[in-house]
């Protein structure tokens, strides 16, 4: 748990990324399945994640993401895109995917299907698209964690245009949007950020115990 805390300390936003430096494969590999691992709601998990390291898709995107180098300079570019609407067919998926990982009659399934389905189903599609939007950033932080463990430099970002990304990628047309991007790479010794002192709450002001 220590170690676990020292990477936190470690880890800030990253500004300034060296370019020349990429990730492994087999990095990359264990940040996916950080993010496969992830706690969902329901364990639904409603959104897609595209990995992307091509160059000129990337220039393309700069524009659109407030000219941030991150988005050109680090190793990859990961995209969270939520699902903007669902039907019953997300839940029977996952159904499904109980019973054939759990070696669970999908009978057996069908109460806790039914009752995914009356509360998440009627709800008004832009509240759909709410929640969804909410899931990828259980993933995101999976992948900041697991990214620090592995010494790999991270930037969050919500600075970017949605519209933008979404046609770019040709979200729309999947029903998909993109709800936060995260720079993945190796800091820069340019970066004077990596030298700021954490500011964050205090313990006593951040924590209530009752």
């Amino acid at each position: 748990m220590n170690d676990y805390i020292e990477n936190l300390n470690w880890r800030y936003a990253t500004k300034k990324f060296n370019s020349e430096h990429h990730i492994s494969d087999a990095d990359i590999e264990k940040l996916q399945e950080a993010i496969r691992l992830s706690a969902s709601s329901y364990g639904l998990q409603p959104y897609h994640v595209f990995v992307i390291t091509d160059g000129e898709l990337r220039q393309k995107l700069k524009p659109s993401s407030w000219g941030q180098g991150q988005i050109t300079d680090a190793s990859h570019l990961i995209v969270f895109a939520n699902q903007t609407d669902f039907d019953a067919q997300l839940i029977d998926g996952y159904i499904n995917n109980v019973s054939e990982t759990r070696n669970i009659p999908e009978d057996g399934l069908k109460g806790y299907g039914d009752f995914m389905k009356s509360k998440l189903l009627e709800l008004p599609k832009d509240i759909k698209a709410e929640w969804t939007a909410k899931q990828t950033y259980l993933a995101v932080g999976n992948l900041l964690s697991a990214a620090a463990s592995l010494k790999i430099d991270t930037c969050p970002m919500e600075g970017f245009e949605p519209e933008a990304y979404n046609e770019a990628l040709g979200l729309t047309e999947k029903g998909l949007n993109a709800a936060v991007v995260v720079a993945l790479g190796y800091r820069s010794e340019e970066d004077e950020t990596q030298y700021y002192k954490k500011v964050r709450q205090s313990k006593e002001e951040l924590f209530t115990h009752i």
